[in-house]
Formats: structure tokens, C-alpha cells, sequence
């Protein structure tokens, strides 16, 4: 068994897809993971289950339970200890609210990356990582290049959006 965090798309942003964070609880608790704890009120959670690929029976699950498509992205520990251990601007990165990782649901394929750099958006403030895409938004996000739509748009790879503070705050509990 083996942990890991799971990234909900889109919960509880606006008025669109709303969820309790315990119903949420209550599902992938049903679904047979172990140890599960939410983290805010915003689609993040810590589990316990083998290892395998679980973000696409996540997606049906939530489809058939709250009636809506929502895009799941699971990390095992591992993978989030290599996006905190690899935080590229820790020294000048003072507000964990402003500064964003948008993981990446998959590796981009590399032909489509040399055509479409991300960084070139927000060069200064922006580092591709291993399934990450760094982002320091000093002012922030909505007055930041938004470096994830363009990956999801041109190189076809589904990316969910945390500040700092919700990615360490992950990787504490686990």
C-alpha cells in the first residue's frame, strides 16, 4: 500500500461543481482507499491504496456520484516530493499564496514541448519540472501569463492548479 494525493479540478471555485469535502471523503473511502483526509474545501485529499493508476476510476466515480466531469489528478509521494523538492524559486518566492504549481496530469509529449514552451509566457517567473510547471506570480495569478491553459491547449496535457501552501500542506500528510 503505498500513499498518495489526489487533485480535484475545479471543486468548489464559483458556483459551478460543489462538493463537501466530506462527501468526497465518503467516496474514495468507498472506492477501498485507507486513510482518507481532505485537505481545505477545495478537491484535494491524501489516500492509502496499491499501486496503481487511480485518477481514471476517480473521474467515473465522481461522474456517477455528483452528476459532473471533473479532471483527477494523482501524484504518489514520491512525485509530490520531487515538485516541493524542486521548487525553483524558494528564494525569492515569499507568499506561498502566489506562488503556483500547475502539475500536469501526464509528461508532455517532447515534439509538441520544443514547439510550445510554456516558460516563454513568463519567462523570469515560470520553470517547467518533472510533471509541473512552476509559476511565481508576485502580483497574482489572475495578473499572471496564463502558462496553464497553454499547456492544456497546446500540448494537450490536463493541468490543475495549487499555491504553495496547499502543496506543502500535502506533502506534510503524507
Amino acid at each position: 500500500m503505498a500513499r498518495f494525493a489526489v487533485l480535484l479540478r475545479g471543486i468548489n471555485v464559483g458556483t459551478a461543481k460543489r462538493m463537501a469535502m466530506a462527501d468526497l471523503r465518503e467516496l474514495l473511502s468507498e472506492l477501498g482507499f485507507d486513510d482518507v483526509r481532505t485537505v481545505l474545501n477545495s478537491g484535494n485529499a491524501v489516500i492509502t491504496g496499491p499501486e496503481e493508476e487511480h485518477a481514471p476510476r476517480i473521474e467515473v466515480a465522481l461522474r456517477e456520484r455528483f452528476g459532473f466531469d471533473v479532471r483527477c489528478v494523482v501524484l504518489t509521494a514520491d512525485a509530490l516530493r520531487t515538485i516541493v523538492d524542486g521548487h525553483p524559486f524558494a528564494d525569492v518566492a515569499t507568499d506561498g499564496s502566489r506562488m503556483m504549481a500547475h502539475v500536469l496530469a501526464a509528461a508532455p509529449d517532447p515534439a509538441r514541448l520544443a514547439a510550445h514552451d510554456p516558460v516563454a509566457l513568463d519567462p523570469d517567473r515560470a520553470v517547467l519540472g518533472e510533471r509541473v510547471l512552476y509559476q511565481w506570480c508576485p502580483d497574482g495569478l489572475l495578473a499572471a501569463p496564463p502558462v496553464g491553459g497553454f499547456v492544456e491547449k497546446h500540448l494537450g496535457v490536463a493541468v490543475t492548479a495549487r499555491n504553495w501552501n496547499t502543496v506543502t500542506k500535502l506533502y506534510a500528510l503524507l
